[in-house]
């Protein structure tokens, strides 16, 4: 059997490698320095590596992003990518589909979210290679074969997180605005890509996917992978972020350990679980 090389999924791979073994290198909390805002706020900086102009508070939680991408995107993003060279069929066109969006998500999160740096040309390579390695996929699968009746459970999970994602940022967003400043952790940074990603696409994408699976619209049965492998690597990936949060010295208060970490690490088990009944019904 003639097997078809990606060479998107090896320089996606090799450039998540690169990335985020650089973010892991830059572990060391004793460089931090003092540093005003635009706001004329004083902010503590990181200090160190690629990370070294972001804000303390930040930077920790890059590193447990890079962590969780190097020790678990890294070698699935591998073992789909071989199963699909080797197998090549619509569900393993599906599986390699949705590590390319969680891929995606990372590259978006430090492409807009991490502070300029000599990383800057590669995250933006990350992007465009996890976007159309994406797009190229897709257009492989064959839509009306991916044949999905959605149960009640996953019903419950697409509308619960759906909103969780869209109103869990609500608390940080909603009094600076009324109080007409600017967010509590802005720091140095314009903006929080997060609360882009989460309540401007993720959380929609979930009713979206609903909305077309009760339609019986196999499109929503695509999207339906993409979101349940994104909640579990973001699961895995707020556990190492918390952890070295931690290390780093900063307090987390048990509200938000629940409220933050806590559920979406729940959330990713959950969809741990519909992922594996997925992919049976679409085998049988």
């Amino acid at each position: 059997m003639k097997k078809n090389i990606n060479y998107l999924d090896i320089i996606t791979i090799f450039l998540l490698c690169i990335i985020s073994l650089a973010g892991i290198l830059s572990m060391d909390f004793s460089k931090s320095y003092d540093a005003t805002n635009q706001y004329g706020d004083i902010v503590k900086m990181f200090g160190n590596g690629i990370y070294a102009h972001d804000s303390y508070f930040k930077a920790p939680i890059s590193i447990g992003s890079d962590i969780c991408i190097l020790f678990v995107l890294v070698p699935l993003f591998i073992y789909t990518s071989v199963k699909n060279m080797r197998a090549d069929t619509n569900i393993t066109k599906v599986q390699l589909v949705s590590v390319y969006a969680v891929a995606l998500y990372y590259a978006a999160s430090i492409s807009f979210g991490v502070t300029y740096n000599l990383f800057h040309l590669l995250y933006i390579a990350l992007f465009s290679c996890s976007l159309f390695g994406m797009f190229s996929t897709i257009r492989k699968i064959k839509i009306n074969k991916l044949n999905f009746e959605i149960t009640l459970g996953i019903k419950i999970f697409l509308v619960l997180t759906g909103i969780a994602l869209i109103v869990a940022w609500m608390p940080d967003i909603i009094p600076s605005i009324i109080e007409g400043r600017t967010l509590s952790l802005i720091e140095v940074y314009t903006t929080e890509i997060t609360y882009v990603l989460d309540m401007g696409i993720i959380g929609p994408l979930c009713l979206v996917c609903l909305y077309l699976l009760n339609k019986k619209d196999n499109l929503g049965t695509l999207i339906l992978a993409i979101l349940f492998k994104v909640c579990m690597i973001v699961g895995v990936m707020m556990i190492s972020q918390t952890i070295c949060q931690s290390l780093s010295g900063y307090e987390i208060t048990l509200p938000v350990l629940i409220c933050k970490s806590g559920s979406f690490s729940v959330l990713g088990v959950f969809a741990l679980y519909f992922n594996t009944k997925l992919y049976r019904r679409l085998r049988g």
